[in-house]
């Protein structure tokens, strides 16, 4: 099954006319992220049968030069935000494993579908673009993966990402969730969750490749 099978429904209903109307007028007066032509990367590296993982991200970054399409990932030339440093340093504490490359592509084309709930963000107003309508679409690509495949993991960081459980078949998919990766809830239990070994180990219990995070 492909994105455009799954996405045709809502992509031809009022509700996404009028979503995505929506975006253009945003984008044509004022400065946005991600880079419109990146707005469903997340989607275009990761094939709908190819999702293994999913990760749930809230809205894009909305500094300048952040946001890739990718949730928590940012183009190689910006500093990493706070909350990519504390997934890498989780990272190392779980596998041993220090990444350098803050673009995460290579998770991506692994089946690691890195979904923000809200695909784009005014420059610097976090959550701007939240009242659009992104949800109605991400829930809907959410509910799919969960109706229409098996055995994926879907990591929820924190409260906002995990309102999404009631979209998953529990029974279907295994969950992993803790408190998110930012400075203000990182030591309330994202440090030492393993998030990243407790992944492969589903998906190896499952016969399935183990995703390498370096």
């Amino acid at each position: 099954m492909t994105w455009k099978e799954v996405l045709q429904p809502i992509k031809e209903s009022d509700y996404f006319k009028q979503l995505w109307d929506q975006v253009k007028i945003q984008y044509n007066s004022n400065k946005c992220f991600p880079p419109k032509a990146e707005i469903f990367r997340a989607l275009e590296l990761t094939e709908f049968d190819d999702v293994e993982v999913v990760i749930l991200g809230q809205d894009p970054y909305h500094n300048d030069g952040q946001a890739n399409g990718l949730c928590f990932s940012v183009r190689e030339n910006v500093t990493a935000p706070p909350s990519l440093k504390n997934i890498f340093i989780e990272l190392k504490e779980d596998l041993g494993i220090s990444r350098s490359s803050k673009d995460l592509e290579d998770w991506a084309k692994q089946g690691v579908l890195l979904l923000n709930a809200t695909l784009t963000v005014k420059a610097h107003e976090p959550n701007s673009h939240k009242n659009l309508g992104w949800e109605v679409f991400t829930d809907h690509i959410i509910k799919a993966i969960s109706d229409k495949k098996e055995n994926v993991v879907f990591v929820l960081w924190g409260a906002f990402a995990q309102k999404k459980a009631a979209l998953i078949d529990q029974r279907k998919h295994h969950i992993i969730i803790s408190a998110h990766p930012s400075p203000f809830s990182v030591y309330r239990g994202f440090f030492g969750s393993k998030p990243f070994s407790k992944i492969n180990d589903y998906l190896q219990q499952r016969g399935k490749k183990p995703i390498i995070w370096g």
